[in-house]
């Protein structure tokens, strides 16, 4: 997920994508493994709804929005729902929704799925491409594109919800779907449970979701027991000095030099503080110091971003940060007024935990249902996804998140060989196989769905 693509090698690389997409590309992941008519019925269906599950993946990716900006994307997706006859609340923590649909006594099953673009000029070439442009909240204008392939998530959650409502015979209990935004912002969910999610609506029992995954091959299926994804900070650290002519750094306390100190010395936090089985990331993202050549300025800024899996570790890490600045700053001589100024941002985004009880048994229904080798276990990502503050408000909730692939499959090989460099999340060149990523998530949500709600 965390290549780099050059240009070259991506205009090679998605040319056959764009064409696939194009051109409705085979559905062949969606066939199950059994030959119960439950499994047979999900994957023909999903199979004969693929041309117009594919006019609303293009329509959604054309016409992407920004966090919390998701207005029209939410009013086109929640009239579906209501199509469905699901019971359908708009405006929930901003832009959610929340689409309930009761059939009978049973557990409570939420799905989520997210809606928000990047601010990321799309680069790949497709027909369909977004030629959206915005404004950030901070008034810079930007091109917007689903870099991270929360159109393909929208469009599996509405062939699960049609799915669903169409085959109320072979299940029992609540559903309560919901549409989230700002999670690449890291706010969404927390704005929903904010807003009553699990007072004013259904308190669910479990809770599922997919993500789309740029490391794995389309259709191929990965989940994660336990820490799944990273708790995510953002930290800013203000380093300060005295300033002065470049020709007589004597007269200075420099915040150049203190500041790459700093930088040099927060490496230790994970290489010799932090216990190799629990992996951590401090990573410094942005220096900025000085306007001119030979000015040394009072003031640097260093931005960091923070990774960690256990709310002690994070903890540990940041008060790590705020020590190692200001021991250096000493060591520099830098006044008591002067002392570094460690901010950390107020919204973070928690990591993601799936009990690893309940997600080996979803796995396990998944094997079931999917042919030999597409569903396997994958290693935990230091990204971040705020689908586990759901869990965290209530961890009576059985809650998982797992992946579906969508590099095809010649680009996988390629890859493998060398030959090209794949794009990752968030790319302007990350094209997944849409419509293999939306066949086999439909379907794999729909069986853990089927499982969760089944009749005695």
């Amino acid at each position: 997920m965390r290549h780099a693509l050059t240009a070259i090698m991506a205009a090679a690389s998605l040319t056959s994508i764009a064409d696939a997409q194009t051109n409705h590309a085979q559905t062949d992941a969606a066939t199950p493994v059994a030959a119960a008519p439950p499994a047979n019925v999900i994957a023909t269906t999903i199979a004969n709804d693929m041309e117009g599950l594919m006019a609303l993946y293009r329509d959604l990716h054309a016409n992407p929005e920004l966090s919390e900006q998701e207005s029209s994307t939410a009013a086109k997706l929640a009239r579906r729902l209501k199509a469905m006859k699901f019971d359908v609340t708009e405006k929930v923590g901003g832009t959610g929704v929340v689409a309930v649909l009761k059939n009978g006594s049973g557990p409570v099953l939420l799905i989520r799925a997210d809606m928000d673009g990047l601010p990321v000029t799309e680069q790949t070439g497709l027909e369909f491409a977004s030629r959206v442009r915005a404004k950030t909240p901070d008034g810079a204008e930007t091109g917007v594109m689903h870099a991270c392939g929360h159109d393909t998530h929208m469009t599996a959650f509405i062939e699960t919800a049609r799915l669903l409502s169409s085959m109320k015979d072979r299940w029992k209990g609540t559903l309560v779907m919901i549409l989230q935004p700002a999670e690449e912002v890291g706010r969404g969910a927390r704005l929903m449970l904010e807003d009553g999610l699990y007072t004013r609506f259904p308190r669910p029992t479990h809770a599922i979701a997919f993500h789309d995954a740029a490391n794995l091959e389309a259709g191929k299926i990965g989940y994660t027991p336990g820490f799944a994804l990273a708790n995510v900070d953002s930290v800013d650290l203000l380093v300060r000095g005295t300033g002065g002519h470049g020709a007589y750094p004597q007269t200075t306390r420099d915040p150049i030099v203190l500041g790459a100190r700093i930088v040099t010395a927060l490496q230790t936090l994970v290489s010799r503080e932090q216990d190799p089985f629990d992996p951590a990331v401090v990573t410094v993202g942005s220096f900025m110091g000085g306007t001119k050549h030979n000015v040394i300025p009072d003031d640097a800024k260093l931005l960091l971003t923070v990774r960690s899996y256990s709310d002690e570790t994070r903890e540990r890490l940041i008060r790590g940060i705020e020590r190692i600045a200001r021991g250096e700053a000493m060591a520099a001589g830098i006044a008591e007024d002067r002392m570094p100024v460690v901010s950390v941002k107020d919204e973070f985004t928690p990591s993601t935990y799936n009990p690893p009880a309940f997600a080996n048994r979803m796995a396990d229904v998944l094997k079931a249902h999917f042919p030999v080798g597409t569903v396997g276990e994958t290693k935990p990502s230091m990204a971040g996804e705020d689908f586990g503050r759901y869990y965290r408000a209530d961890k009576n909730i059985e809650s998982f998140i797992f992946w579906v692939g969508g590099v095809p499959a010649e680009q996988m090989a390629k890859a493998a060989k060398g030959e090209i460099s794949l794009p990752s999340l968030h790319s302007p060149f990350w094209a997944p196989e849409a419509d293999k990523v939306i066949a086999t998530a439909s379907e794999a949500m729909t069986v853990l769905a089927m499982n969760i709600l089944k009749r005695d």
